[in-house]
């Protein structure tokens, strides 16, 4: 079997209220973490997430998503199936896939002349089976023949080329910092950056079609493992005990009306990327999601003590 043939697809922090808790530095761990967006994910999927607490599980990297489908690998125009297997409609090598007889034809030179009105072609049959090669003549171009790579199929080629990730996302309060408490917001930030937020570009070709692609982060839902969820357009500001919104909801992505129960809470954010195509005449959007692993937060009930 050619290996062309068959496709390969692949709150505060702390909450940092004067009268509460100080804000420190994060701990040694978080920097290095912050360092390589691959920590803490398993070898072969850099796709999970990075908190600047503890990395908690591995995140799902398409969780409820288009993950951006197949790489497009060993072909074009489009995929077809041949005895329950995937396979590319045309193959740089084998010319382009009957559905009908499960063969590919590519246009040839024979050792003699054809038949007057047809053309030699090389046909591989069996979806490709190398050992089912013969020459064939056709005074018509079999179905199939000659289709041109379908635009969407370049999209997803060129979007298997590039990494969507997670960004690494941080709240206040924070466990590594210490408890926050009943009824005080919440904060939600994420690391600014191309990488975590796009816009990312990349481009694929096939057959003198180029199809190119742009992707960004529109936006971040965080579950606050209570049932709530808080969706945030941007990536959110920094909590800053010292600066002029200390103490107060944030100005973007917070959980403003905060814990009304003490507890320990397990929060997870998906994000949520929109890759827009465009080429071939054609033009369309794939959306992509991100899972994050999940953080736990300690909420405590404010002690008041009268004499």
């Amino acid at each position: 079997m050619l290996s062309g043939v068959a496709t390969t697809r692949r709150a505060l922090a702390g909450i940092g209220l004067a009268l509460l808790l100080v804000v420190g530095a994060a701990p040694p761990a978080a920097a290095a973490l912050r360092a390589d967006p691959g920590a803490g994910c398993p070898p072969d999927q850099p796709d999970c997430s990075v908190w600047d607490d503890e990395p908690g599980k591995p995140g799902d990297p398409g969780g409820g998503g288009d993950d951006g489908g197949d790489d497009g690998s060993g072909g074009g125009g489009g995929v077809c199936q041949w005895n329950g297997r995937t396979i590319p409609c045309y193959d740089e090598d084998l010319g382009w896939f009957n559905n009908g007889d499960g063969c590919y034809y590519k246009l040839s030179e024979g050792t003699v002349e054809p038949p007057e009105g047809e053309q030699w072609y090389l046909q591989t049959c069996n979806g490709g089976d190398l050992g089912t090669q013969v020459m064939v003549t056709l005074a018509d171009p079999p179905p199939g023949f000659g289709a041109p790579p379908d635009p969407e199929e370049l999209a997803r080629r060129a979007l298997a080329s590039i990494s969507l990730l997670p960004a690494p996302l941080r709240m206040a309060p924070r466990k590594s910092i210490g408890p926050g408490l009943v009824g005080l917001p919440v904060w939600m930030w994420a690391a600014r950056s191309t990488s975590y937020f796009g816009p990312l570009t990349a481009s694929a070709s096939d057959r003198g079609v180029t199809v190119s692609i742009e992707a960004k982060v529109n936006r971040i839902v965080w579950d606050m493992g209570n049932g709530d969820e808080v969706p945030c357009e941007t990536a959110g500001t920094p909590y800053d005990s010292k600066g002029n919104r200390a103490g107060e909801t944030s100005p973007d992505c917070g959980y403003d009306k905060g814990y009304q129960k003490a507890g320990t809470y397990r929060v997870t954010a998906t994000t949520h990327w929109k890759v827009t195509w465009h080429g071939g005449g054609e033009s369309g959007e794939i959306l992509v999601t991100r899972n994050s692993g999940n953080v736990p937060i300690q909420i405590n009930e404010l002690q008041v003590v009268t004499r």
